[in-house]
């Protein structure tokens, strides 16, 4: 499967300037994490739960001898976890120089997408998707939508986002 920009934007401008996205899969929908806060992706084939841990963090895991915090992008979006398989895909990303997981249902391909063509949230997104989209990009053969690593990670005025980054191997959840 080849994903292609929607062409037909008559109205919109066009540029030269663009920016690439690594497309993941969560439930069925495409989602876009901008490619420069992926470092790496990978099938994670142990992943140890946290006691006390907020749901939505899937567990810590051994990434090149670094510990890393690993979060199910299935269960931000409050959506039900699948049978999960032994191994998982996961996508490495950098946040405030922490290195955390995203645990998805697939990954796909990078995507280089004119910045112009960035639409802001529909009003009729799905609440959960909205709450962690950048926009959206219109593809030949759906709806991108873009993640904002900041809502998923972000300071404290996202508090859900902030108690997750908070989160230290060493020590734990920081107040």
């Amino acid at each position: 499967m080849t994903l292609m920009p929607r062409s037909g934007f008559e109205d919109v401008e066009t540029t030269s300037e663009t920016r690439e996205f690594v497309t993941v899969l969560v439930d069925g929908q495409l989602f876009g994490l901008p490619i420069e806060c992926v470092h790496d992706v990978f099938i994670a084939a142990e992943v140890t739960p946290v006691p006390l841990a907020p749901p939505e963090v899937a567990g810590l895991l051994n990434l090149r001898g670094r510990v890393v915090t690993t979060l199910s992008l299935r269960r931000i979006l409050k959506l039900d976890d699948v049978d999960q398989k032994p191994s998982r895909m996961v996508v490495g990303v950098e946040y405030g120089g922490e290195s955390f997981g995203l645990a998805v249902d697939g990954v796909g391909e990078v995507l280089s997408l004119g910045t112009a063509e960035l639409q802001p949230n529909p009003i009729n997104l799905d609440p959960r998707w909205a709450r962690i989209a950048a926009g959206i990009h219109w593809l030949e053969n759906g709806l991108l939508v873009v993640i904002d690593i900041e809502a998923i990670l972000g300071p404290a005025s996202h508090s859900e986002g902030a108690r997750l980054a908070s989160f230290s191997p060493s020590k734990g959840f920081q107040s």
